[in-house]
């Protein structure tokens, strides 16, 4: 039998999730087999999946059916199917939380995307879908806006595993590290113990690309068209390399190592939007340049399969690196700036998580009102 590139992957010490969850499979086996034969260590979810899988698939009928009757309120039919099928996953996937000791097994659950810009609002909403699923392998995701900052270190102080979301600059990333060391500090002044407390950091990469290969392309035909081409594509994967070094810089810091001698476990850089959205490029563009020890890559089910057919694993993540940190000067040479490219994508993407949801509530506040309109009065 051929290896797996997405075993090997493991090997070389970066952990594979899953970008996507529906109800078929969890039921019909299909993500127990992917734990099984891909290695498979993990699942995300966001508003922009549920609404694909609870309006694209005839899965959820009888519950929507179910909880129409019982429930007057469409945003409590979404939950109790989310909170289900997060549960469930969750359960697949606590023997791999067992057996890494925590490190992986995790499955992610967003807070409302209207929350994004509300400290509290989210704080509370984490504790609120914490404690309903109460288990140990779950991850509330919180956005990292700068209003999800204190959230974000408030939860890891109470011991909640987050996975902060929508990162798409360097800046921004210093401060998500420095909130989740704070709220370590915080549950260690409390002589709380730090071990179980796992949190990811999620750098959003293909979006990074569309965005600065649109502005590149704008140039062709000037002086700096030659320049401008060799730059496509080029963004995403040097932002990322240069977290990477933030992250192991960090690793190094006297704060950092007080912590880890008190039992905390680091917070792993994970990789999203990984999917190639130029056809220009490679499908497993954002998987082949990112492998390298403590990280996480998620990945939708068509890169999943593209990498399991064609993926070629090694170690890449700190290959090119000169190159990679001279990449946000020669854009800023042609007038983009990476920083202020990351601010826009932070606020488009709260809105494409936000429509979706709402989208998805629309849908099933009109089933609802079908099925109530047939029950006899």
């Amino acid at each position: 039998m051929s290896h797996n590139p997405l075993l090997l992957l493991r090997s070389l010490g970066q952990s594979i999730w899953l970008d996507y969850i529906e109800r078929g499979m969890l039921v019909s086996g299909e993500l127990a087999h992917q734990i099984k034969n891909d290695g498979l260590a993990g699942v995300t979810s966001n508003p922009s999946i549920f609404e694909k899988a609870i309006t694209g698939h005839e899965d959820y009928d009888a519950d929507i059916a179910r909880l129409a009757r019982c429930v007057g309120n469409v945003t409590e039919i979404y939950e109790t199917i989310v909170i289900d099928d997060i549960g469930h996953a969750a359960d697949l996937f606590l023997p791999v939380h067992e057996r890494t000791k925590g490190r992986d097994g995790y499955v992610s659950i967003e807070v409302s995307p209207h929350l994004a810009y509300e400290t509290d609002k989210t704080a509370k909403e984490a504790v609120r879908l914490w404690e309903k699923l109460h288990r140990p392998n779950i991850m509330i995701k919180v956005p990292g806006t700068r209003q999800g900052l204190p959230a974000v270190q408030q939860l890891i102080a109470k011991g909640i595993n987050v996975n902060v979301t929508l990162l798409f600059g360097l800046g921004r990333y210093r401060e998500v590290l420095d909130a989740w060391m704070n709220g370590l500090e915080e549950r260690d002044r409390a002589g709380l113990p730090l071990a179980s407390v796992a949190s990811v950091a999620s750098f959003f990469l293909s979006r990074i690309d569309v965005l600065v290969d649109k502005q590149l392309d704008s140039l062709a035909g000037s002086a700096e068209k030659e320049t401008a081409s060799r730059l496509r594509g080029a963004a995403a994967t040097a932002y990322a390399r240069l977290a990477y070094q933030i992250y192991k810089e960090t690793l190094k810091s006297d704060r950092w190592l007080r912590l880890a001698g008190r039992g905390a476990q680091s917070q792993r850089l994970l990789w999203a939007s990984t999917a190639t959205k130029d056809s220009a490029y490679s499908d497993v563009k954002y998987v082949e340049a990112l492998i390298g020890p403590e990280t996480v890559n998620t990945l939708p089910p068509e890169t999943l399969n593209a990498y399991r057919k064609h993926g070629d694993p090694a170690l890449r993540l700190e290959q090119d690196l000169t190159q990679a940190a001279e990449v946000p000067a020669r854009l800023t040479k042609l007038g983009i700036e990476l920083e202020a490219v990351a601010q826009k994508l932070e606020e488009e993407g709260v809105k494409k998580f936000i429509e979706p949801f709402d989208k998805l509530l629309a849908s099933l506040e009109q089933r609802r009102q079908k099925i109530a309109a047939r029950q006899p009065v």
